[in-house]
């Protein structure tokens, strides 16, 4: 399976992901989006691919929003859109893409949507258990990460 990640070495979801999309037997196409930013077309595919809206694509903690006002709800999604091209570190990561969809992976574990079946065990960084030793989702993972249904955007983010 082919799969590739935006990702940010400095962020510990970006690593987990990033050591999940390998336990399950996938070498993705490693994409520092901090260094190699998608341009406007592909971040527009990403975010529709995974169900969102642009707001729902942008990185606040840690980034210039504030200080930018994307806050503001009068901001159209063109002008999201620019801001995250100017200032890459407010695209919310990781991106993932398979075959089987497109993950914004937050938390981590989401990325297990769109990646094949992993039997063997899994801890994140922390020593959280992703999978244990029965290649089961913990109960309690499983409550707390599950995800609702994917909202469809009503228009093409950037229009």
């Amino acid at each position: 399976m082919k799969a590739v990640i935006y990702h940010n070495p400095a962020c510990a979801t970006s690593r987990n992901v990033l050591a999940l999309i390998r336990h399950a037997g996938v070498e993705p196409e490693v994409v520092e989006y901090l260094q190699t930013p998608p341009d406007r077309e592909r971040l527009v595919e990403l975010i529709a691919a995974a169900g969102l809206q642009v707001r729902d694509a942008l990185r606040q903690k840690g980034t210039p929003y504030a200080e930018l006002g994307l806050g503001d709800p009068a901001l159209a999604d063109a002008q999201l859109l620019d801001a995250m091209l100017a200032h890459p570190i407010l695209i919310n990561r990781p991106f993932v893409q398979t075959a089987l969809g497109v993950r914004l992976a937050r938390p981590s574990e989401t990325v297990l949507e769109i990646l094949p079946p992993i039997n063997a065990p899994f801890c994140k960084e922390d020593g959280e258990v992703v999978i244990d030793t029965g290649g089961r989702r913990p109960a309690a993972a499983l409550k707390q990460h599950t995800r609702p249904p994917h909202r469809r955007p009503t228009k093409k983010p950037g229009q």
